[in-house]
């Protein structure tokens, strides 16, 4: 895991800009604490921040072709390096290190562009060709690792996070209509970086700059394909998978963990890897977050049956995991301190609040312990979790399932955007048109029944659309810690042999997720077998939406510039309110107007409209 940035200019000497180029690979030396490594040519400078997780003393970048005419930086993991080393040993290819990146290298030395469909891993790399003057942009299948760039009239900047963009002149930092819809509606749109002129490389894309300009290829998407193997048959082929791709992604030389909450996905995880370690005779070791009191005086609602800290410890009884929790109380969660943090690492004001400052926090205590750590992330988008997936209005519904679902929960609620920003943002045509492409991007399959179809609508969507702002979001909360977080459940080989199956076939036994539980009951206790969906938690104390609102009044009287993107009288009534009576929506909208807050005076953006 590492950051990467660089600048390709075709008409400026970057030799002169070493300074430039220093200072946008410094802008991630959270995601590289490890070693800083610079590589500048005429036309072109490569920058890295290495976080050291394979061959620690071997792997240094930027690393370059044993001519020197091929360059690469390089940030990730490619679990299957060890069969492509063999590979192209046999091809005649030497090696000096043990690491990763001197393989993907060498295979493209081999293979050009397409060594991207032979790697099996999270990754985002760029390749400098001085034999053809190109760059090459390489982003993972499933958009783990993040790679953005910003086109300028001679070339191209790119950089692992947007602050590695904006740190070089040539970008300003500008955010118009369309990056304002991306912060303030439930989509994720192809490409869209939120700030003018900046770009995300789409997942499964290489994006190559030459003298001609930029030219974009896709190397992989999801395809529709007929399933024809039988409940028994695919559960197995699901286990297997699992064995294989857990195995792989825990190897390391740095210490590894797991991240527990006690729902099946990283229970499932966590008992896969205790299995693999046990071998060795090892303990795996496990990490959950939680609040004070939660357990005590939990109280149910539409999203969460039950608490976490019960099923938590099933699981690590049941497994024998070296276990510890994390408690975090409402001071902790509401410090304008870890706020910052948060909001500095996504670069973005995503308004997830306390479900993003306790991630970070997480992720922080863990890596006084560890530095790689194993999450169930994405298994509700492979194998069709969420509980709206089994909502009939919401399936039905002609918008985004989980839009659908929010509206379904808590009714159309009042705009907190100031009139004029509403207004000049047009948030539904924005959505509904969003929806109309994201429904025209789905594969087809003949002879699919409407329901079939629908449903694989919905898990397309889940899989290009909305997992791709959970992806994000884990890679920057653990990233701003040095922590690498690999998610088994991505392996683009278990994605597409789950997409393809029937929804019938992954709710065989009547409830979510059928595949997954029947593929991995055998390791887990009963209880966690047996549990309803509960999504990453959020603290219920009172106190905390207290905070936010004091905070938000402390806000209002300084005057913050970000209160201008909010509706006055929402402000005005939402702070009149009984701090212990706060609602769900009030208290996301206190989240976003502090979010907002935290940003602009982290990057002074400029707005216009």
């Amino acid at each position: 895991m590492c950051g990467i940035s660089g600048w390709i200019d075709f008409q400026r000497d970057l030799t002169q800009e070493q300074g430039t180029i220093d200072a946008m690979c410094d802008t991630m030396s959270c995601r590289g604490p490890d070693a800083r490594g610079t590589w500048v040519a005429p036309h072109a400078a490569l920058g890295h921040r290495r976080l050291a997780i394979i061959d620690l003393p071997g792997g240094t970048q930027p690393m370059a072709s044993p001519d020197g005419d091929v360059a690469i930086v390089y940030s990730g993991e490619a679990y299957n390096f060890t069969e492509l080393r063999d590979e192209l040993r046999r091809r005649g290819h030497q090696f000096k290190t043990d690491s990763d990146t001197e393989v993907v290298l060498h295979g493209y030395l081999e293979w050009g562009p397409q060594v991207a469909e032979h790697l099996n891993g999270m990754f985002a790399f760029a390749v400098w060709d001085a034999r053809t003057d190109q760059l090459l942009l390489i982003r993972d299948r499933m958009g783990i690792k993040p790679l953005y760039y910003y086109p300028t009239e001679h070339g191209v900047l790119f950089g692992s996070e947007p602050k590695a963009i904006l740190a070089n002149p040539l970008a300003e930092k500008v955010v118009d209509a369309d990056g304002l819809r991306e912060l303030f509606a439930p989509v994720k749109t192809p490409r869209a970086a939120v700030w003018a002129g900046m770009r995300e490389v789409e997942p499964g894309t290489i994006v190559t700059v030459d003298r001609t300009g930029l030219h974009e290829h896709t190397y992989w998407t999801l395809q529709a394909v007929e399933h024809t193997d039988d409940q028994q048959t695919t559960v197995a082929r699901v286990r297997e998978l699992l064995d294989d791709i857990v195995a792989r992604q825990l190897i390391s030389d740095v210490p590894r963990c797991v991240l527990l909450s006690g729902g099946l996905d990283s229970s499932a995880i966590t008992a896969l890897a205790g299995l693999q370690l046990a071998r060795n005779g090892e303990k795996v070791r496990s990490f959950a977050v939680d609040f004070v009191g939660q357990t005590e005086n939990f109280v149910p609602d539409e999203m969460r049956a039950t608490p976490d800290g019960p099923y938590v410890r099933d699981v690590a009884e049941h497994v024998g995991s070296q276990h510890q929790d994390i408690v975090l109380d409402p001071d902790t969660l509401a410090d304008p301190e870890v706020r910052r943090a948060a909001v500095q690492a996504r670069d973005f004001p995503m308004g997830l609040g306390d479900m993003d400052q306790s991630l970070y926090l997480l992720f922080k205590s863990i890596r006084e312990h560890s530095t790689v750590a194993l999450s169930g992330e994405s298994a509700d988008e492979v194998f069709g979790g969420y509980k709206w997936f089994h909502d009939p209005a919401v399936r039905e519904a002609d918008t985004f399932p989980w839009f659908a679902a929010v509206r379904s929960q808590q009714g159309q609620q009042q705009s907190v955007l100031a009139p004029h920003i509403s207004g000049a943002l047009s948030l539904e045509t924005f959505v509904a048109d969003s929806y109309r492409d994201a429904v025209a991007a789905v594969p087809t399959l003949d002879g699919e029944s409407a329901f079939e179809r629908r449903m694989r609508e919905i898990s397309h969507m889940h899989l290009t659309r909305f997992v791709r702002v959970l992806l994000d979001r884990k890679d920057r909360m653990s990233m701003a810690v040095g922590l690498e977080v690999r998610v088994p459940f991505c392996d683009h080989r278990l994605v597409e042999y789950v997409f393809n199956a029937p929804w019938s076939l992954k709710t065989y036994d009547g409830r979510e997720k059928s595949l997954l539980r029947g593929a991995t009951a055998d390791a887990l206790p009963k209880s966690v077998v047996e549990r309803v969906k509960s999504p990453y938690p959020s603290t219920q104390d009172p106190k905390y939406a207290a905070v936010l609102q004091r905070q938000v009044a402390d806000l209002s009287s300084s005057g913050s510039e970000a209160l201008s993107l909010l509706d006055e009288g929402w402000l005005r009534d939402a702070l009149a309110k009984d701090p212990a009576n706060i609602d769900t929506p009030t208290r996301y909208a206190f989240e976003r107007a502090l979010d907002l807050a935290a940003w602009f005076d982290i990057h002074r953006p400029t707005i216009k409209l």
